[in-house]
């Protein structure tokens, strides 16, 4: 089993909307195989709280926008530091540069397909370490 159309659909919107809003190394996994609630999970982060907050937005808003879908659950938006959006198809998972580092999910799903995203997305890969992690929305 793959992902479907529409969840790679969904991960090219909100891959270059995470890069848009200077999103750090970007990545997406088929997890359709191994996972029967989801069949892609994105990955991104950011040096600091409101820019994981403005990250989120803006992937909310382009999905919204673009695809007319808006997520069924949307968690740890209070705390800023790992904020899940859920919207069945695929989870955005977006976190702080400290928990991208302390639970590395890729580490969980390197064994998973990655799934292709934009150029834009592409780019971001390395850009967390090479800034330190330090940076500002």
């Amino acid at each position: 089993m793959t992902a479907t159309d529409r969840a790679t659909e969904l991960i090219t919107v909100a891959a270059q909307a995470a890069a848009d809003k200077l999103a750090h190394d970007i990545i997406a996994y088929d997890v359709s195989d191994v996972l029967a609630i989801t069949d892609a999970f994105l990955l991104a982060s950011a040096p600091n709280d409101r820019q994981v907050r403005a990250i989120v937005d803006a992937v909310e808003e382009e999905l919204h926008e673009k695809l007319d879908i808006k997520p069924v659950r949307r968690e740890g938006e209070r705390e800023g530091r790992w904020v899940l959006l859920d919207y069945v198809d695929i989870v955005v998972h977006v976190q702080h540069s400290e928990e991208r580092v302390f639970y590395a999910l890729e580490r969980l799903w390197k064994d998973c397909p990655q799934l292709e995203l934009p150029p834009d997305a592409v780019a971001t890969r390395g850009r967390g370490a090479e800034d330190g992690g330090e940076g500002s929305a």
